[in-house]
């Protein structure tokens, strides 16, 4: 009777975990970027009453199904759904958005690289285009002070004009990185993620090329969260954490009932 109440006990806190998991993606439905997340589950293993395939009789007959009862559930991982985002315009020279497969590299203080799909750039004091954290993009660009009509193609070759000149100087060239297993990622906040082991190393390209995705000057990408598919999934979480509880109520009740006996 105590495996029952353990066995919910587990479908619980796999539906907690759920539940989290779908609050995370509504309280990001409006980050610029963001990729909703799905929690996935697996079965724990099993004890066997009555094994399949052991022999029944002296003749040799065999068991041809046996008995298994399951422990429960368990939390396989929370993975990234890395489905293209709505681009929005913004009418901001320095906001891109990522058509396609890719990620901007950004250098953090720690001189480490880091990796986003947020596309919110602007000028640092010496002109470096950086993050909204201040972090520069990397490789490298800078403007000068008098640069005008900053013009990012979909190759991401960054050109500007300098005050009274009609011809257009070309600022930098900005490269997009590709992983072989994107969920692999270590997200760190603030929009950011690191490579692992599991993520393998960057593979850097020219946006446009093959494999890797184009920018699109003037938009940013929205998050991916569709919300009637979270709420419907947060309905799915509660009916299960709510049936999950009955099975602890109702085994409460039959040990109850055991203690009760004379």
């Amino acid at each position: 009777m105590m495996r029952s109440l353990d066995i919910a006990g587990t479908g619980m806190q796999a539906q907690t975990t759920n539940v989290e998991t779908i609050s995370h993606n509504i309280a990001n439905m409006t980050t610029t970027g963001y990729k909703r997340r799905r929690a996935e589950f697996q079965d724990l293993m099993y004890q066997d009453l009555r094994r399949a395939g052991t022999m029944s009789s002296d003749a040799g007959n065999l068991v041809p199904a046996g008995a298994q009862v399951g422990l429960g559930v368990r939390t396989a991982g929370i993975y990234r759904i890395n489905e293209q985002g709505t681009l929005e315009s913004t009418g901001n020279s320095l906001d891109m958005a990522i058509e396609g497969r890719g990620y901007f590299q950004v250098t953090l203080p720690s001189g480490d690289y880091a990796y986003t799909r947020d596309g919110t750039f602007s000028l640092s004091e010496d002109g470096t285009i950086v993050t909204a954290d201040g972090y520069p993009l990397s490789p490298n660009i800078s403007l000068p002070n008098n640069a005008e009509n900053i013009t990012i193609d979909q190759t991401g070759q960054v050109q500007y004009t300098l005050s009274g000149q009609s011809s257009s100087q070309v600022a930098g060239q900005i490269q997009l990185a590709t992983f072989q297993n994107e969920n692999g990622l270590a997200a760190m906040g603030q929009n950011l993620f690191t490579e692992t082991t599991s993520s393998g190393n960057a593979i850097l390209g020219t946006p446009q090329s093959t494999g890797f995705g184009s920018i699109r000057q003037g938009f940013v990408e929205e998050s991916s969260v569709n919300v009637v598919t979270e709420i419907t999934d947060l309905i799915t979480a509660q009916r299960a954490y709510e049936m999950n509880s009955k099975v602890i109520t109702a085994s409460d009740e039959m040990l109850q009932t055991l203690t009760n006996l004379k």
